[in-house]
């Protein structure tokens, strides 16, 4: 089962969402930009992280652009369900943007990042470096086209922070304005086949029809597919090798 929200903002009153308690281990609940929980390092933040990897289900994040990335590069990356993440803690990890991924037995491209529509505002006029890194690398834009190609151009759900170009219309009646993360989201509706888009960053929730979903505060099933319970799997532990018994002849040697 996968369930999908929106731009969280630091604010976990998200979770009580009463869909989320049917979610059980192997599930997900992604989130498609803005987490915002991991902003200040402070050991009220760790404790909150930390109680969010103990959820039974995954809790998955793609970046938005008011994240603080410099926090994040701090956490290890690694391979998970076929694709790079970045472990935060427990079940919490970060979806890394261009990446694709086999998520509760269902395929799921996701690409973060954006464009910050106040600019670099809410940064320190020196911090530019900071506001260079909401935006995706030419390499990173790169390696999700590459991506989605080697899985034959399909997914089951896409997931962005950014909307698609052709979207922003249905939107926002005479909105013209787009950014080239839009641009290349445009390239990839043209090219994937797909179930079902979310995408983020608006603040509205507004379905789209027949497959695009612009969400924020809703809590939507994607996919109500119940996996087999999984047992949750203990560490195995070590036998100590127990010290070989002494022989007579050892001890007259």
């Amino acid at each position: 089962m996968i369930c999908v929200t929106g731009d969280l903002h630091g604010d976990i009153t998200r979770f009580r969402s009463p869909v989320l308690k049917k979610l059980r281990r192997g599930d997900a609940l992604i989130i498609t930009g803005d987490f915002g929980c991991i902003w200040d390092g402070s050991k009220k933040e760790k404790k909150m992280l930390k109680k969010l990897g103990k959820k039974k289900y995954n809790v998955l994040f793609a970046e938005g652009v008011h994240e603080n990335f410099d926090l994040l590069e701090e956490y290890p990356v690694e391979q998970w369900c076929g694709g790079k993440t970045r472990l935060i803690s427990g079940n919490l990890r970060q979806l890394m943007r261009g990446q694709y991924y086999t998520i509760a037995e269902k395929n799921v491209f996701v690409f973060g990042g954006g464009q910050s529509e106040e600019n670099n505002s809410y940064l320190e006029p020196d911090d530019e470096k900071s506001w260079i890194k909401e935006l995706p690398t030419d390499e990173e834009l790169e390696e999700g086209l590459r991506n989605l190609e080697q899985h034959g151009n399909e997914a089951d759900f896409i997931i962005s922070y950014e909307p698609p170009a052709r979207m922003i219309e249905f939107i926002d009646i005479g909105k013209t304005s787009r950014n080239h993360i839009n641009t290349y989201l445009d390239k990839v509706l043209d090219t994937a086949k797909f179930k079902m888009w979310y995408f983020g960053k608006r603040h509205i929730n507004k379905l789209i029809p027949p497959r695009y979903r612009c969400i924020f505060d809703a809590v939507d099933v994607a996919d109500d597919t119940r996996l087999p319970k999984q047992k949750k799997q203990k560490p195995e532990k070590v036998k100590k090798e127990k010290p070989e018994k002494k022989t007579k002849k050892d001890k007259t040697a």
